[in-house]
């Protein structure tokens, strides 16, 4: 499997209304860190996320998260 695109080293923190948005996987979506279709003919595949009510998140934009969508830190080690 081919290694994702680092976008940032740093967590792009926002407050999501309710609804369902679809996470990059692969890095190189110019609308980070939501999909735009760039993965498309690679392995990458978007992860979706349903927020149920207004709240505020830290969505990880280096993409080596083990928790995706989520910022777990992994970015301090690259």
């Amino acid at each position: 499997m081919s290694e994702a695109t680092i976008a940032a080293k740093v967590p792009n923190v926002m407050e999501l209304e309710a609804g369902t948005y679809c996470w990059c996987a692969c890095g190189k979506s110019a609308n980070q860190p939501f999909c735009d279709g760039s993965h498309k003919g690679s392995e990458f595949t978007p992860h979706e996320l349903v927020i149920s009510e207004k709240r505020k998140v830290a969505l990880c934009q280096c993409k080596h998260t083990n928790n995706p969508p989520f910022c777990d830190g992994s970015h301090k080690a690259l």
